[in-house]
């Protein structure tokens, strides 16, 4: 129950204590007048610490960079003040998508869902709106001339893969047939366009750490392991990118405790089993000390994409049991649903390391936004790995893939968030 209006803020065995002091009952009037003065501030200060929240620790960051006035690399403007680019509504937009499926040759053949039979395109057509302010229409002019005798690396997963793949699909419009070219060479997809000496690369990386899940191709490993204190085992070949997109999420959820080796991946005696957030956070740890000692943060720029959700259980958005994405061709349109693969544990331990590091890292947020995506993923419509077997046919459902996205669709998006972090941060 809150106090009478007229009551004292302190408790009355304090007030008895004061009175015995005269020294401290001259104090008294001076610390109520600073509590008044200062609340706001002194709340805000308890807020930070025992209700932690992520994007509470992206704009305290925010926050910092506009008091000391440095402008970053490649910015040319600034977010409107007080808008949340991540926070909005998804609405519906003739003019999208942004380029065609069959227009862009680049699109791994996972992710083709036209090509692959989906029926319907309504998924592609929507737009995120924030809430009291607009997204910077993507240029990609000025992504390509920004661009010029640079490298941009995107680093991490599969999702990673797509959002790269994204990002020269909605440049690749733009560029003559015989100035651009992809090719893949061990763990990089590298796409290069000539005429502006640059290139849009991915690599493949799905912990950041040295694990036994590294061939770009054959990586489909039940019991996964990283190595402790390995960034630079990959690091070495991220030298030199001007821009940097991380991601790591979808592989950490085999579960909540996760393997460390410190020696060989095959030896059992090397390998200890910790909780999967510890793991994680080594990981944040070791990537946040790689920038620092790696990048030229004044004249380069870092990103980390936060987890893309899945939508394997339809019973969370209110469907029947046993089904997932499969036939989803609606969004969910609770503004409060979150699924629980989306391990809030995961999202706290990046905050909480962004918020304490010094390295000015972007953090782009698209874990909410996507979540009410049921619609956008790949589902049955693409490539498969293996041949479907007659009970996989019978009920798609079985091997519906409820973790990937169309192109174009939902990547398209993030990298339209990407361009205005990288823009107007």
């Amino acid at each position: 129950m809150e106090s009478p209006p007229n009551s004292s803020p302190f408790p009355s065995s304090i007030l008895k204590k004061v009175r015995l002091s005269p020294f401290l009952l001259i104090l008294l009037p001076f610390i109520v007048l600073v509590i008044i003065l200062y609340r706001e501030e002194f709340t805000s200060s308890i807020f930070v610490q025992l209700d932690f929240r992520v994007s509470s620790q992206q704009h305290n960051s925010t926050s910092r960079i506009k008091k000391s006035k440095e402008k970053l690399p490649f910015a040319i403007g600034e977010t409107q003040e007080g808008c949340d680019i991540f926070s909005g509504k998804w609405v519906w937009d003739e003019k999208k998508p942004l380029y065609e499926e069959s227009e862009c040759p680049y699109i791994t053949p996972q992710l083709t869902c036209q090509a692959n039979g989906r029926p319907d395109k309504d998924y592609q057509h929507w737009r995120w709106q924030p809430h009291g302010c607009s997204l910077p229409s993507f240029n990609a002019t000025l992504l390509l001339e920004t661009l010029r005798g640079k490298r941009m690396l995107f680093v991490g997963d599969s999702l990673n893969r797509g959002q790269h793949h994204s990002l020269i699909c909605l440049v690749n419009g733009l560029i003559p047939e015989n100035a651009k070219s992809m090719e893949t060479v061990g763990n990089f997809d590298v796409f290069t366009f000539k005429n502006y000496n640059a290139t849009i690369e991915f690599y493949w990386a799905p912990f950041l750490l040295e694990s036994n899940a590294d061939d770009a191709v054959k990586h489909r490993i039940y019991k996964r392991v990283v190595r402790n204190g390995s960034i630079d085992v990959h690091g070495k070949y991220w030298k030199g990118a001007d821009i940097i997109v991380f991601n790591t999420y979808l592989w950490w959820r085999s579960g909540y405790h996760f393997n460390i080796s410190k020696g060989s991946f095959d030896d059992v005696k090397n390998i200890v089993e910790v909780s999967t957030e510890d793991v994680y956070r080594m990981t944040m740890k070791s990537m946040l000390r790689w920038i620092k000692e790696n990048m030229d943060l004044k004249k380069t720029r870092v990103f980390f994409t936060s987890m893309s959700p899945s939508h394997e259980k339809s019973t969370e958005w209110g469907g029947e049991a046993n089904k997932n994405c499969f036939n989803e061709t609606k969004m969910i349109d609770d503004p409060n649903y979150w699924g629980s693969d989306s391990r809030k544990s995961i999202m706290q331990v990046i905050g909480e390391e962004f918020g304490k590091s010094k390295v000015p890292i972007s953090f782009l947020n698209i874990t909410q936004l996507s979540s009410y995506r049921r619609d956008a993923h790949t589902s049955i419509y693409k490539k498969q790995w293996n041949p479907l077997t007659p009970e996989q046919l019978a009920n798609p459902f079985s091997y519906a893939d409820c973790f990937h996205w169309c192109l174009p669709g939902l990547p398209d998006t993030w990298n339209e968030l990407l361009f205005a972090k990288l823009f107007y941060p």
